[in-house]
C-alpha cells in the first residue's frame, strides 16, 4: 500500500547545524565548509540513486555546483543563529518505478519551489528498497535579478491609530520584522504537502495504478484510525534484520490498538443502531403509557438456566453485573438506557483521542526514547565509574599498562562520560531519578488509557447484556402475539 510522508524542517546554525554538512551527507559527496573550515566526506555512504540542483532563471550557473551553492549560503548568513536552508523529506511510493523518480522529483521541485525563486537541491536515497525517499534542500534567501542574494525581511515601524510611530520606554521606536517572501507561511507548507500527494497520484493514474495517497491526517479524512509513525531508514533496516526498535515497537502497538479500536467501534456502532431503531418503535414491551422500568423488565426475566452449576453461576454473575450497571448510572427506564448508549458512543471517541494523544504521538515516543537513552547512559556510566576513578588515580607510569589491559572498558567509560558532559553543556542536568520519574509519568499516561479502555469495554459488555435480554423479550412477545392471532383465526 502506498504511504504518504512529507516532513518540513529548518536547518539552523543556532542549533549547531551546517547546511554544507547536510548537503554533503545527502548527496554522498566530500565538501569543505568555508565558514568553519571543516571537511565532510560521505563519498563511501552509498544508497544515493540520483542528485540534482534546479536553479531559477536569475541564479548564477555556478550554483549548479553543490559546494559553491551552499558555501555561498553559509557566507551570506552571517549571524550565529541564522536559518540556512529548508529541509523537506518525502517518501517516494514503491509503486512508482525507479526510472520515473528523477522526473517525479524534478516536476515537484520546479512547480513548487524553483518557480517561486528558490534553489532546490534534491537527493534520492534508495539504500532500503522498501523505503525510497528524497531529501530536498531549499534556499531561504531570495535572489535579485542580477543573481545576488537579497534580503529575507525588513524592519517596519509599528504605527498607532493616528499613523505615528510608537516609542518604547527605552527610547527606541517599536518595530516588527516583515518577511519579503511568503515562503515561511503555514499555507505554503500545507500546499507543498498537498501537491506532493497530487503529483504522486497523477503518476499513479498515468501508469494505470489504482493506488492513491492523501496528505491529510486520518482525522481530517474522516478515517477512525490512529496513524503510525515514519520508521526512517535506520529503523527500517534494523527491523528487517530482526532487530526491534522503539519506532517499530510503537507501530506494532499502534496496529494492535487500531485492531482493538475497530472491534470496539463495531460493537458500539451496533448498539447505537439498535438504539435508534428501538426509539423509533412504539413502546409495546408493557401495557402502559408510562415510562417502562428496565429494572422491572429485567427482574421479571431473571435467567433460568437448566444446565450445570457453573453455567448457573455465570448467568447469575452476568445478571448481577447488569443490575450494578443500572445502579451506577441511575438507569430507571428505557429512555435512560437509550441516553446512556448515546453517552457511551461519545465517550468512545473521546477515549480514542486520549489514546492517540497520550501514547501514539511521535513527540511522546521521542520523549520516552530520549529518556531511555539518558537512563541507559547513566546506568552504564554508574557501572564503569569505579574503573574510571581507579584508572584516573593511577600515576602516569602505571596508566599505560592498565589502559592496555582494560582498553575497551576505559574507552567506553570515557565515551559515556563525554556524552553525559555534552548533555550538561546543552543546559541539562544529570538527574537519573528525575528522568526515571518523567518516564514513569509518560508510561502512567499510557497505562491509564489502557485501564480506561478496559473499563469501557466492560461497561459495553453490560449494556450489550441488557440489550440481549430486551431483544429476547421482544421476540417472545412477538411469538405470543402471533400465537394469539392464530387462536382467534
Amino acid at each position: 500500500m502506498a504511504i504518504f510522508h512529507c516532513s518540513i524542517n529548518i536547518i539552523s546554525r543556532g542549533k549547531g547545524k551546517s547546511v554544507v554538512a547536510s548537503a554533503a551527507y545527502r548527496s554522498g559527496e566530500k565538501i569543505t565548509n568555508d565558514y568553519d573550515g571543516e571537511t565532510r566526506d560521505y563519498t563511501r555512504k552509498g544508497g544515493i540513486a540520483f542528485t540534482g540542483i534546479l536553479l531559477p532563471d536569475n541564479a548564477p550557473q555556478s550554483y549548479k555546483d553543490r559546494s559553491t551553492l551552499w558555501n555561498a549560503v553559509e557566507r551570506v548568513e552571517g549571524v550565529k543563529n541564522a536559518q540556512l536552508a529548508r529541509d523537506i523529506e518525502v517518501s517516494i511510493p514503491k509503486e512508482i518505478p525507479r526510472e520515473q523518480w528523477q522526473n517525479l522529483m524534478t516536476d515537484y521541485c520546479k512547480n513548487n519551489f524553483v518557480s517561486k525563486g528558490m534553489i532546490a537541491d534534491f537527493c534520492i536515497h534508495d539504500k532500503d528498497p522498501n523505503n525510497p525517499h528524497c531529501h530536498i534542500l531549499l534556499t531561504m534567501r531570495p535572489l535579485k535579478e542580477n543573481g545576488e542574494w537579497g534580503a529575507k525581511c525588513k524592519k517596519a515601524y509599528v504605527l498607532d491609530d493616528e499613523g505615528n510611530r510608537v516609542k518604547l520606554p527605552s527610547g527606541n521606536w517599536k518595530s516588527e520584522k516583515v518577511d519579503l517572501t511568503d515562503w515561511n507561511s503555514r499555507e505554503n507548507a500545507e500546499q507543498w504537502r498537498e501537491d506532493w500527494a497530487n503529483i504522486c497520484n497523477r503518476y499513479f493514474e498515468k501508469m494505470g495504478i489504482d493506488e492513491r495517497i492523501d496528505h491529510r491526517s486520518y482525522k481530517r479524512q474522516g478515517i477512525d484510525k490512529i496513524p503510525s509513525i515514519h520508521l526512517g531508514v535506520q529503523a527500517s533496516q534494523m527491523e528487517k534484520k530482526g532487530i526491534t526498535t522503539e519506532r517499530g515497537n510503537l507501530n506494532r502497538a499502534i496496529a494492535e490498538d487500531n485492531k482493538n479500536l475497530r472491534a470496539t467501534r463495531a460493537r458500539i456502532t451496533r448498539l447505537m443502531k439498535w438504539q435508534r431503531e428501538e426509539k423509533a418503535k412504539p413502546l409495546d414491551l408493557a401495557n402502559t403509557g408510562e415510562k417502562i422500568s428496565v429494572r422491572a423488565l429485567l427482574s421479571a426475566n431473571t435467567p433460568q438456566v437448566q444446565e450445570g452449576y457453573y453455567q448457573k453461576i455465570k448467568a447469575l454473575k452476568n445478571y448481577a453485573n447488569i443490575m450494578s450497571f443500572l445502579d451506577k448510572h441511575e438507569i430507571d427506564n428505557l429512555e435512560d438506557f437509550y441516553s446512556k448508549i448515546g453517552e457511551m458512543n461519545k465517550g468512545f471517541y473521546v477515549l480514542k483521542g486520549e489514546i492517540a494523544k497520550a501514547e501514539k504521538a511521535e513527540k511522546a515516543e521521542k520523549a520516552v526514547a530520549d529518556l531511555d537513552r539518558k537512563l541507559s547512559l547513566w546506568e552504564e556510566y554508574d557501572k564503569a565509574k569505579p574503573i574510571l576513578e581507579k584508572y584516573t588515580a593511577l600515576t602516569e607510569a602505571k596508566k599505560q599498562a592498565t589502559y592496555e589491559q582494560n582498553k575497551a572498558k576505559i574507552d567506553r567509560a570515557l565515551e559515556v562520560k563525554k556524552a553525559l558532559a555534552n548533555f550538561q553543556k546543552d543546559g541539562g542536568k544529570i538527574t537519573s531519578k528525575q528522568w526515571q520519574k518523567e518516564r514513569e509519568q509518560l508510561q502512567a499516561g499510557i497505562s491509564l488509557c489502557d485501564w480506561k479502555m478496559t473499563a469501557f469495554k466492560d461497561e459495553l459488555s453490560r449494556a450489550e447484556g441488557i440489550q440481549k435480554v430486551l431483544v429476547q423479550m421482544q421476540e417472545e412477545q412477538t411469538k405470543m402475539k402471533t400465537k394469539d392471532k392464530d387462536v382467534i383465526l
